[in-house]
């Protein structure tokens, strides 16, 4: 049974103004009933000085799953706003496509818990994250 309570689909998550996650070129890859799936460029722009992909950037592309896995997932009006995330760096990427799967843990009215797990093109785990969320209702 799908989790989405909102109208979520790719072209709509790929279509923004330009913001962090467009100037990195993040992208949202795929939305199964209880996942979403999105990647990060190992390029110029992504890298740290000695040819990594830094690891903030993973850190950006799982609060990016999270977030909008957050949002999509509850009902109209409400937002979710970030309240605690952590990483633990497993492999370095040094060429490719850096591709994370977010996956709820928790789905409350007041919080949410997101699993995000990062693969590099070969499918080996570079970067595991946990992201928990403030759930807002709407307001008035």
């Amino acid at each position: 049974m799908p989790i989405w309570k909102r109208p979520i689909d790719l072209a709509q998550l790929n279509s923004g103004a330009p913001n962090a996650i467009t100037h990195l070129g993040i992208e949202f890859t795929e939305v199964g009933d209880d996942f979403l799936r999105g990647r990060v460029p190992v390029d110029d722009r992504t890298k740290q000085p000695y040819g990594l992909l830094h690891g903030g950037v993973s850190v950006v592309l799982a609060e990016t799953l999270g977030s909008v896995g957050a949002v999509f997932s509850s009902p109209e009006g409400w937002r979710a706003v970030g309240l605690d995330i952590n990483a633990n760096h497993l492999r370095a990427a040094t060429q490719g496509w850096v591709t994370g799967t977010a996956r709820p843990i928790h789905i409350g009215k007041t919080t949410q818990v997101w699993q995000i797990d990062m693969v590099n093109d070969a499918g080996e785990l570079t970067c595991v994250s946990r992201i928990t969320m403030a759930m807002l209702a709407p307001r008035g």
